[in-house]
């Protein structure tokens, strides 16, 4: 793998209930609406599961996906392709955490901190709703 090392973890605090934040991560037609511009693979299913697949884009940039660890607060992902390494999200009440690791050409700090500002402003939005 072509790039550099390049670890990152970033807490953010959020006006949504830890359920909220829960879907807003493990649900791909959630993701999927503040993800972006990351789209993703069509056969996700309704929920992400321990040992599924799927593959995000980055403009011409594959990375694949695999979810390698679901717990009550915590997610972890493995990552090839675009990048080679690993991404765990950690979240509670009013609070959610990303750790990033991996071998990358992309500025993979710059897109995190991009995806946690657009994962707090999807939230902003939906709270109020449920």
């Amino acid at each position: 793998m072509f790039g550099v090392f390049q670890q990152s973890e970033l807490r953010i605090e959020l006006n949504a209930s830890e359920a909220a934040i829960r879907d807003s991560l493990l649900r791909p037609e959630q993701f999927r609406q503040w993800l972006g511009p990351e789209t993703f693979s069509q056969d996700m299913g309704d929920r992400l599961e321990t040992g599924m697949q799927f593959t995000g884009w980055l403009g011409p940039v594959a990375i694949r996906h695999q979810v390698d660890a679901i717990e009550p607060n915590s997610l972890r992902l493995l990552l090839s392709q675009g990048v080679d390494g690993f991404h765990e999200w950690y979240w509670g009440e009013g609070w959610v955490q990303s750790s990033l690791q991996g071998i990358s050409l992309l500025p993979l700090n710059l897109g995190q901190t991009l995806s946690l500002l657009r994962l707090r402003q999807y939230l902003t939005r939906q709270e109020p709703s449920q």
